[in-house]
């Protein structure tokens, strides 16, 4: 594993032994890279290089606008993801990539929560990713179903894959109700429109399972 900071933000590497091989670019609430990474390899999927970057202002970073929150605890969203974009594909891209001893046959963005959210939108503003996983993704964010559907992606993805809890949905509050029903319109719009997409329902909520829900999400999009 190899570390290094980019503008406070902490992006750790995971390099396959295979020249060449595929990056996916996974953001997460703390640094739970290792136990992605090391539940990916044992489940033996192809050969991978993992970049697990943390330390992100996370109601900030991976929301593309500003949403009020859904709780009285909880904390707005501030649309900050176009500018973490930026450092995203300027910076931490091409610094991850020298390390590597060739370049990756391709590139994909994968994020549980409000990084599947930001994984989705992020190929509507940027080319560089060729397979996207939204697992237990954020897709109750108010405005990304209507956002998907009437904007263009940069570059059509080789394929897609989302995930949730069985229990997400079953929730108080009406804005999380939505995410089920938000997130399978999303995939059937993307399956409509040629691209190879999957939805998987796992059980349990949204904080169960994961680490082994993300690896697995990450595994289907290594094996397609």
């Amino acid at each position: 594993m190899y570390t290094f900071m980019a503008d406070s933000k902490t992006v750790s590497i995971f390099p396959s032994d295979e020249p060449g091989a595929p990056v996916v670019y996974l953001h997460t609430v703390s640094d739970e890279g290792q136990k992605i990474w090391q539940a990916a390899q044992d489940a033996g999927y192809p050969a991978f290089t993992l970049v697990a970057i943390h330390n992100l202002d996370w109601d900030h970073d991976m929301a593309p606008w500003d949403s009020p929150p859904i709780f009285k605890s909880a904390q707005p969203c501030t649309g900050g993801a176009d500018d973490y974009l930026r450092l995203l594909t300027e910076t931490i891209i091409p610094a991850v990539e020298k390390q590597l001893p060739e370049e990756p046959r391709w590139r994909g963005i994968a994020g549980y929560s409000l990084a599947g959210l930001f994984a989705v939108y992020a190929i509507y503003q940027t080319d560089v990713f060729s397979r996207v996983g939204s697992i237990s993704g954020s897709l109750w964010f108010p405005g990304i179903k209507e956002y998907v559907v009437s904007h263009t992606i940069k570059r059509r993805p080789d394929c897609m894959y989302f995930s949730l809890g069985d229990k997400e949905s079953k929730t108080r509050s009406p804005v999380l109700q939505t995410v089920q029903q938000n997130t399978q319109e999303i995939q059937a719009f993307y399956q409509a429109q040629g691209i190879d997409t999957i939805f998987q329902l796992n059980p349990g909520n949204h904080y169960n399972h994961a680490v082994e829900r993300t690896a697995a999400g990450i595994g289907w999009l290594v094996s397609w």
